[in-house]
């Protein structure tokens, strides 16, 4: 993915709620699964590390990218924002 790409897909998320959330169990195979369907229905989350999680932000959006085969788009303070093409119905396009 090129920087191009990428800063489209900050811009993208900017606006977007945060809808998967990473507590004090830290990364379950439960937010994996939440993770994974709200990348097929969306493509684009923006996620956030709770206090008390026992990972960082970092390591959160690292771990989940491996598990999900998702983009890392952004990381910033607690916050972090994935990227995956929807395998059913891609509907985010972004230019070379």
């Amino acid at each position: 993915m090129t920087g191009k790409q990428r800063a489209a897909l900050r811009a993208m998320a900017n606006p977007l709620d945060t809808i998967l959330y990473i507590g004090k169990d830290g990364i379950t195979d439960h937010t994996i699964r939440e993770a994974e369907d709200a990348l097929e229905a969306r493509e684009l989350i923006k996620g956030c590390v709770q206090q008390g999680a026992p990972v960082s932000a970092r390591e959160a959006l690292s771990e989940l990218c491996e598990r999900t085969h998702a983009e890392p788009i952004q990381q910033i303070g607690r916050r972090f924002v994935l990227y995956r093409p929807s395998r059913e119905n891609p509907r985010i396009v972004i230019g070379d």
